[in-house]
C-alpha cells in the first residue's frame, strides 16, 4: 500500500500516575516464588521492563483516550470542528456496545459531522486505523481525523496475580500467564490530515501488511468463564518465533513497496514487547540496534498504544528530526503485521 497525501499533523500521549515496578509485582507474588523456588529479579531480567504505569481500574478507556485526543488536537493546527473521523483503536474498551469511540467523541467535544467507530485488532489497532484514515484522505472522502487509543492493563494484571496465588500451578503451568506481567497502560492520539492542511506534517508514505492466522491460538484473552474478570494466556516462546518469522516476510514486502533497504530508515520504532523480542527482531531483519527507540523499559507493553506512544516520545526527545525516515514495525496477536514508513 502507498499513500499520496496523508500526513500526521500531531501526536500526543498521556502517562498514568501510578507506577508498578517489576520488583513490586514479584513482592506481590512472593508466596508463589517461594513455593516454586523462583529467583527474585527474573521478571525484569527476562523482559528488560523495570516498571509499568496504571490508572485506577475504574478509569474508562474512553476517558484516557479522549484526554490524549484533546492534547493532540490542541497541538495541531486544526480545530475540533475539522475532525471528520474519530477512531478508537484500543484492545481496552468501555463496553461491548456502543463503540468506545462514541464516548471518546463526546468527551473530546467533536462535532456531529464526525464519523465515529472502533477498530479492534489487538496491539495493531492504532496502525491499522492510521492506514484506514490515510486511505480515506487519499480517496477524497475526508480531509482530517483523529485516531485515539486508551489502554489500561491494571485489571488484567491484578486478575493474573490473583490466579497465580490461588491456583495450584507448577513452573510449567505458570508460563502462559507470564506475558500478562509485562502489561502496562497508556493513552495516545494522532491527528491525521490532508497535506494541504498541514504543509509541515509528517508524510505517511505507505507500507505492507501480512497475516498468519494459523497462529491465532498463541495469545488469547477474554472475560473469564466464572465471571472473575479478564484472563489471557500466551505461549510466549512460540509467539516470539512466529511473530518474528511473520515480521521477516512483511519486511521483505515493505522494502519492495517503498524501495527501502536495511539502512534506509533513520529511526526504527517497534511494538513494545520486551528486550528479547527487540533483539531477535532487529537481528532477524538485519537492522542496526542503534536506530531503535524503545519505551518498554518504563511503560511495559501497552497494547495498541505501545508503538505510537514510543513514536511520540521519540519525537518529544528529539530522537527523530525533520526529514528523517522512520520505520514503524507493528505486530499483534492473530497474528497480524503492519509495517509503515513515515517521512518526518
Amino acid at each position: 500500500m502507498k499513500f499520496r497525501s496523508a500526513v500526521i499533523d500531531s501526536i500526543a500521549y498521556t502517562t498514568p500516575p501510578e507506577s508498578w515496578s517489576s520488583e513490586l509485582i514479584e513482592q506481590k507474588l512472593a508466596p508463589l516464588y517461594q513455593k516454586l523456588r523462583l529467583p527474585e529479579g527474573r521478571l525484569e531480567l527476562m523482559t528488560g521492563i523495570k516498571e509499568r504505569k496504571f490508572w485506577d481500574r475504574e478509569v474508562r478507556p474512553s476517558e484516557i483516550a479522549a484526554e490524549a485526543g484533546r492534547k493532540a488536537i490542541a497541538q495541531s493546527g486544526l480545530s475540533p470542528d475539522q475532525m471528520e473521523v474519530c477512531i478508537h483503536s484500543s484492545v481496552s474498551r468501555d463496553m461491548l456496545e456502543p463503540a468506545t469511540a462514541s464516548f471518546a467523541h463526546r468527551l473530546m467535544g467533536l462535532g456531529p459531522q464526525t464519523q465515529v467507530f472502533d477498530v479492534s485488532n489487538a496491539c495493531l489497532g492504532f496502525l491499522n486505523s492510521i492506514a484506514l484514515l490515510s486511505s480515506m484522505i487519499d480517496a477524497g472522502q475526508v480531509k482530517a481525523g483523529v485516531v485515539v487509543s486508551g489502554e489500561n492493563g491494571k485489571p488484567l494484571l491484578e486478575r493474573t496475580i490473583q490466579i497465580l496465588l490461588e491456583r495450584e500451578l507448577t513452573r510449567k503451568t505458570i508460563k502462559p500467564f507470564f506475558a500478562n506481567l509485562t502489561i502496562g497502560a497508556g493513552a495516545v492520539a494522532a491527528v491525521v490530515c490532508h497535506e494541504s492542511l498541514s504543509p509541515n506534517g509528517h508524510r505517511i508514505l505507505g507500507g505492507s501488511v501480512l497475516a498468519d492466522t494459523s497462529a491465532n491460538d498463541l495469545c488469547q484473552g477474554d472475560s473469564s468463564s466464572g465471571g472473575g474478570g479478564l484472563e489471557m494466556q500466551t505461549d510466549s516462546e512460540e509467539m516470539l518465533q512466529a511473530g518474528v518469522a511473520l515480521a521477516k516476510r512483511t519486511w521483505l514486502a515493505f522494502k519492495d513497496v517503498l524501495g527501502w533497504g536495511e539502512n534506509t530508515a533513520d529511526r526504527v520504532v517497534c511494538h513494545q514487547v520486551g528486550a528479547a523480542h527487540q533483539r531477535l527482531l532487529f537481528d532477524t531483519l538485519g537492522l542496526d540496534h542503534a536506530k531503535d527507540f524503545s519505551s518498554y523499559q518504563t511503560f511495559g507493553n501497552t497494547g495498541s498504544a505501545a508503538l505510537p506512544i514510543t513514536l511520540a516520545k521519540a519525537a518529544e526527545e528529539q530522537a527523530i528530526k525533520a526529514g528523517d525516515k522512520v520505520a514503524l514495525l507493528g505486530i499483534g496477536s492473530g497474528l497480524n503485521c503492519l509495517m509503515m514508513g513515515v517521512e518526518w
